[in-house]
């Protein structure tokens, strides 16, 4: 195993036991990411050491708003001024180490309440050596985008909604995600194989902790499912893609995944 990523549902800051886990992956020659996202809303001093320490590649910092009063619409409860807090901590301790990691990601899903506040947190986020994307939200009806012509102006012009970024790619927003299944499959806290991070309603059998890894992840179930992705194969009521939106979307246009 080359890398892991260990950011899926829930906040991965919330784990005790993190500066631990990340001495014993980087002893291991194992590089960590926490892409998919991340609070930073509560984090230990020395888990913030232990990022820049072991060498923590990658953070993805999910901060939807450049003020507090916007920045908590949507993370409900959340503490703006901690969160860059920490993130000027994790600064200080990459120019104390003299590191480049972890490289910072700002995520900002773009709603109509802080629509207005893009041109803001981009600046913030070139201030505190970040990059900036901008993400579309999963339900369109809450706090729906207000001004579309300024927004797509500051998105290079991008699709501002999923129905829209359907029509011009012709499938689903995110639905790169399917390929998690080869290149980086998702395992549960439990040790459930999920498959990718999209999926938390079933599992593939099988269990890396019990079972072990290269196992659960060739198993009979995660086999079958990855031809049903490629249209080698129909789908089957055990497989959690089955239910899944993204599925459905590929078998309407009959337009499966690649041959990996």
């Amino acid at each position: 195993m080359e890398q892991i990523e260990i950011s899926n549902y829930g906040e991965v800051f919330l784990n005790p036991h993190l500066p631990d886990i990340l001495e014993y992956a980087h002893r291991k020659g194992v590089a960590i990411t926490i892409g998919n996202g991340a609070n930073l809303n509560h984090v230990r001093q020395r888990t913030l050491e232990a990022l820049v320490k072991y060498q923590v590649r990658v953070i993805t910092c999910s901060i939807d708003g450049a003020s507090p009063e916007t920045y908590r619409v949507y993370r409900v409860r959340g503490d703006f001024d901690a969160v860059i807090g920490n993130i000027e901590t994790i600064n200080a301790l990459k120019r104390r180490d003299q590191s480049e990691m972890p490289r910072l990601i700002w995520q900002f899903v773009v709603f109509g309440h802080n629509e207005h506040e893009i041109p803001l947190a981009r600046a913030m986020a070139a201030r505190l050596d970040m990059d900036f994307i901008t993400k579309l939200t999963w339900d369109p009806r809450f706090s729906p985008i207000r001004d579309e012509e300024f927004v797509r102006s500051q998105t290079n012009g991008e699709p501002i909604t999923r129905a829209e970024f359907e029509k011009k790619h012709g499938r689903k927003y995110a639905s790169e995600i399917c390929l998690q299944l080869w290149d980086s499959p998702q395992i549960n806290w439990d040790g459930k194989v999920l498959g990718c991070c999209r999926n938390f309603w079933g599992d593939f059998g099988g269990n890396a902790f019990s079972d072990g890894l290269q196992e659960s992840l060739n198993s009979e179930k995660m086999l079958y499912a990855r031809n049903m992705l490629t249209g080698r194969t129909p789908p089957r009521s055990d497989i959690p893609c089955t239910t899944c939106e993204l599925y459905h979307d590929m078998q309407t246009r009959s337009k499966f995944m690649p041959n990996q």
